[in-house]
């Protein structure tokens, strides 16, 4: 009874660092959750502003410039110009993190969105973790075990119940629509890879800024500034793009970071999946949506998830029981 009693409290003692980055990546999902839910009320014709008149694209462009606009200032006078001191390696590094990681996410989520449904696009999406776990096994990163590849399969069926089975969730089927999904689903999966190597070598600040850098820039050329002011936007829409960029863009993104340093990729992206569930339930309280049974069971299965990947391994709680043992 008592070497029962220990296995268990064994496997569920965690570490404290890890606890740590789970809680951020979980407040960074829940910080993408409540912008989505938000961005939804706009676009269904929210009073204050005429969300419906805000371009997807430029909404993707302002919430990284915005965010960089905010960031650059703070870190100069909180962290030192020396905070920005990096190497040619990182910076490119940053660059390809800013350009296919985050805007490669956004332009194919949005397009996958044109080209079939949000639960579409959302669906796809989220087939990341088994991408990104795919590929740390096959790179020797990552150990396959029962209890990891039951979690990424529980974090897309439940991604999966949850965009599907709404009231008004709706799956159109089509090549591009799927391809476009499956783009922003390896977007993210880069953006989780390169990220973690990047923090292994690199403060969060200074990958935070260069990320957003090499995003904005990217977005300037693609969207020009003139093509911005022609869309002749009142305060009351800039408001809302600043406000939509901070809660969207630079928090959650912060929290990210600060997350992904302390985890390995796939738990990271794991625990990302509680965003549908947050933006959910989130709509369900303040934009009127109801909740489907079938949801319910998706954020369930999310939920579960997200308790299974904390969970240390069988290989890792013989290791920590050893190292116990021999200790003094």
């Amino acid at each position: 009874m008592d070497s029962t009693r220990s296995g268990w409290s064994k496997c569920f003692n965690l570490d404290a660092r890890k606890l740590e980055g789970y809680l951020l990546i979980a407040a960074a999902a829940f910080c993408y959750g409540a912008s989505a839910a938000l961005g939804k009320a706009v676009f269904n014709g929210a009073a204050w502003v005429r969300g419906a008149g805000i371009d997807p694209l430029i909404l993707s462009q302002t919430r990284s410039t915005f965010a960089l606009l905010v960031l650059f200032p703070i870190l100069l006078i909180a962290r030192g110009p020396g905070e920005l001191k990096a190497s040619r390696r990182t910076l490119l590094m940053c660059g390809a993190m800013g350009v296919f990681g985050i805007c490669g996410a956004n332009f194919f989520y949005y397009y996958a969105i044109a080209k079939s449904t949000v639960a579409t696009a959302i669906t796809v999406q989220y087939t990341a973790p088994v991408w990104v776990y795919a590929y740390s096994v096959m790179a020797g990163r990552d150990r396959a075990t029962w209890l990891r590849s039951v979690a990424v399969i529980l974090a897309f069926l439940g991604c999966g119940l949850v965009a599907l089975s709404g009231p008004q969730a709706q799956f159109r089927s089509s090549t591009i629509g799927i391809v476009a999904g499956l783009g922003a689903a390896f977007s993210y999966s880069f953006y989780n890879v390169i990220g973690s190597d990047l923090l292994a070598r690199s403060s969060r600040w200074l990958v935070l800024f260069y990320t957003l850098l090499a995003a904005t820039l990217f977005w300037l050329i693609v969207n020009p500034p003139w093509r911005i002011a022609a869309q002749h936007y009142s305060s009351r829409e800039w408001l809302f793009l600043f406000g939509f960029a901070m809660v969207s863009m630079l928090i959650p993104l912060a929290l990210y970071l600060s997350g992904l340093r302390l985890l390995d990729p796939t738990s990271a992206i794991v625990t990302s999946c509680l965003e549908p569930v947050f933006a959910t339930l989130l709509a369900a309280s303040f934009v009127a949506e109801g909740l489907s049974v079938w949801q319910i069971v998706g954020i369930a299965l999310v939920l579960s998830q997200s308790v299974l990947i904390q969970l240390p391994t069988q290989g890792a709680i013989q290791i920590r029981a050893a190292a116990a043992d021999d200790s003094p």
